[in-house]
C-alpha cells in the first residue's frame, strides 16, 4: 500500500481452557520465529487469534495489528470500545493510535459515537496531511470517510456502573482490574458486570517479511474529566514503532507513561542492544526513578515490545500484567510478565 503522506471465529471458553493452563506455566519466550504477534491483557488471546490469520497467511503487520484490536473494539468491556465505562458527564470517548514500518502513524483522541477508532486513526495517516484529530473534528472526518455514527447511549453494564459511580462520584482506578475479569469469555454479552475504570490493548507484530506495525486503542479511564487523554493515541508515549529497531506499546497509568515518552523509550532502549524485556523493565526503571517507590506503589505501568529479529518481552511495575503472544512455533498463548516491586 502507498501512504500519501509518502508523496507528500468464534473464541469458546472450553476450546481457550488449555492455552489458559500454558499462561503461567510458559512464561520464557520462545525462540524467535517470524510473524510474531504480541497484545496486552487476556483479551489479547482474542484479539492475536484475527491478526494471526493475516500474518499467517503472508500479510502485513498493518493489516493485522488494525484487525486485532477492533475484535476487542467490538466486545463490551470496561476499557475499550464504545460498551466501555463513560466519563464523569457520562459520554463514552475512544482514544486510538496505529504506526507502520515506514514511519507513517495516525491518531484519534476523545471520539464519540464511532465503533473503531484505530480504522479511523489509520485512514488519518493515509489520507489526510495530519497525524492526530480529536473531538467533533475527528468525528466529523470519521463520518466523511463513511464510519457510521452509533448510537448516543451506555452498554446495559456501562450504565449500571456509572450509575453507581455517581453516588460517590469518586475516581479510584483499580491496579490490574483487567485480570480480574472472567478469562476467555465466550461471548461479549457474558462478559462480568463490575468496578472497571481501565484500560487499552495495544498489539504489535512483525510479519513474514521482516516489518512491524503496531496499533492501541481504548476507552481510557472511566469516570475521568470530560476531556481527558491519556498515553494511548500519543505516538511515543502508548506507541512507538521503528522498522530498524523494534516496536513497543503501554497500559496502565497513561499519565506517568506519558511523562516518560514510555513506548519510546523501550525502543530506544533496544537500539541500545538490550533483549525486548529487559528494555521494558529499564522504563519501568524510570518511572520509578520518577515517581519515587510509595508513589509507584500506587498505579500500575506495563510495556510489551518486540526487535527486528522477533524476540519480545513485557515487564509491569507490579505484578498481575499478563500478555498474549502468537507466533508459529509456541501457539497462542498469555504470559504473565515480570515486576519490580512488591507492593
Amino acid at each position: 500500500m502507498i501512504h500519501r503522506r509518502t508523496f507528500l471465529s468464534k473464541t469458546a471458553l472450553f476450546g481457550l481452557a488449555p492455552i489458559f493452563h500454558q499462561s503461567f506455566a510458559q512464561n520464557k519466550p520462545i525462540k524467535a520465529t517470524p510473524p510474531v504477534v504480541l497484545s496486552t491483557w487476556d483479551a489479547g488471546i482474542r484479539a492475536n487469534e484475527a491478526a494471526w490469520k493475516i500474518l499467517s497467511s503472508g500479510g502485513h503487520a498493518l493489516d493485522a495489528v488494525e484487525a486485532g484490536v477492533k475484535v476487542t473494539e467490538l466486545e463490551q468491556n470496561c476499557c475499550v470500545g464504545l460498551g466501555a465505562n463513560p466519563d464523569r458527564e457520562g459520554k463514552v470517548t475512544l482514544d486510538a493510535s496505529i504506526m507502520d514500518h515506514l514511519g507513517n502513524c495516525g491518531a484519534v483522541a476523545a471520539l464519540e459515537r464511532i465503533q473503531h477508532p484505530i480504522s479511523v486513526a489509520r485512514r488519518i495517516m493515509e489520507k489526510t496531511p495530519h497525524t492526530f484529530l480529536v473531538g467533533q473534528g475527528a468525528q466529523q472526518f470519521a463520518v466523511a470517510e463513511g464510519f457510521p455514527l452509533m448510537p448516543d447511549r451506555l452498554s446495559p453494564s456501562a450504565e449500571k456502573s456509572y450509575k453507581e459511580w455517581l453516588k460517590k462520584s469518586e475516581y479510584k482506578p483499580v491496579i490490574n482490574i483487567e485480570n480480574q475479569q472472567t478469562p476467555y469469555p465466550p461471548a461479549p454479552s457474558h462478559l462480568p458486570d463490575g468496578n472497571w475504570n481501565h484500560d487499552t490493548i495495544g498489539m504489535i507484530a512483525i510479519d513474514q517479511k521482516g516489518n512491524l506495525s503496531g496499533s492501541c486503542t481504548t476507552s481510557g479511564m472511566g469516570f475521568k474529566m470530560r476531556g481527558r487523554v491519556g498515553d494511548s493515541p500519543v505516538i511515543g508515549a502508548g506507541l512507538y514503532v521503528d522498522n530498524q529497531v523494534g516496536a513497543a506499546t503501554a497500559t496502565g497509568q497513561g499519565e506517568d507513561i506519558i511523562r516518560i515518552c514510555g513506548s519510546f523509550l523501550v525502543v530506544e532502549f533496544m537500539r541500545q542492544g538490550l533483549h525486548p524485556t529487559e528494555a521494558c523493565k529499564k522504563a519501568i526503571e524510570r518511572l520509578i526513578q520518577l515517581k519515587g517507590k510509595e508513589q509507584a506503589c500506587k498505579i500500575q505501568a506495563c510495556f510489551i515490545a518486540i526487535d527486528k529479529k522477533g524476540n519480545y518481552g513485557g515487564y509491569s511495575l507490579q505484578k498481575g500484567f499478563s500478555f498474549a503472544v502468537y507466533q508459529s512455533n509456541g501457539g497462542n498463548r498469555l504470559v504473565q510478565a515480570s515486576h519490580i516491586l512488591p507492593c
